[in-house]
């Protein structure tokens, strides 16, 4: 059931956001000149898969997890996109491909070991990663690796239709910061 929601959402979004889409991509093209970001993800059954979002800190930035990333390389459009988290909205083709669900566990780097460790344990490499989950909403981000995958762990075990509209509408309306740069 929820395949077939992520899929119809994504499709729907992407249909209905693509002149967002658009101004983001010129917008990225002046700024950096390179407004798409593809990275290589942890997936379900830790299968290696390529997160698709705007790019917001300089192209040289090293390939790190946000919160060990420098807060000088965020740019000015990156900045802007991150507060508004129109940063992710590429992800919808991560879930309209189903690399990706709406709601899950954000996906992490190969080189977060202590977090694959956590989440390995736990199962939660089980299921799709996703745009936005329960970690999100309450501003846990992977600098804490075990209470990241225990709260990951729980959203999974509790995940109902009501609560997949639920952390929809709350990140969509601003409620938590996701992975923020740490200042």
């Amino acid at each position: 059931m929820i395949r077939i929601l992520d899929f119809w959402a994504a499709l729907l979004g992407l249909l209905l956001l693509w002149p967002v889409l658009a101004v983001v991509i010129i917008l990225g093209l002046f700024d950096t000149g390179a407004p798409i970001f593809v990275q290589t993800r942890v997936g379900k059954h830790k299968k290696p898969f390529s997160l698709v979002k705007f790019r917001t800190m300089s192209v040289d930035t090293q390939s790190v997890a946000s919160h060990l990333a420098n807060p000088c390389s965020i740019t000015k459009v990156g900045l802007f996109l991150r507060k508004t988290k129109l940063d992710e909205l590429p992800q919808l083709w991560n879930v309209l491909v189903g690399d990706m669900s709406l709601v899950g566990p954000r996906p992490n780097l190969y080189n977060q070991e202590e977090l694959i460790r956590e989440r390995d344990a736990l199962g939660v490499y089980d299921v799709l990663p996703g745009i936005t989950g329960l970690s999100q909403i309450q501003n846990i981000d992977m600098s804490t690796p075990e209470l990241l995958a225990k709260t990951d762990k729980f959203m999974i075990d509790t995940l109902t239709i009501k609560n997949y509209f639920k952390y929809i509408i709350m990140t969509a309306t601003g409620s938590g910061s996701g992975d923020a740069v740490k200042k």
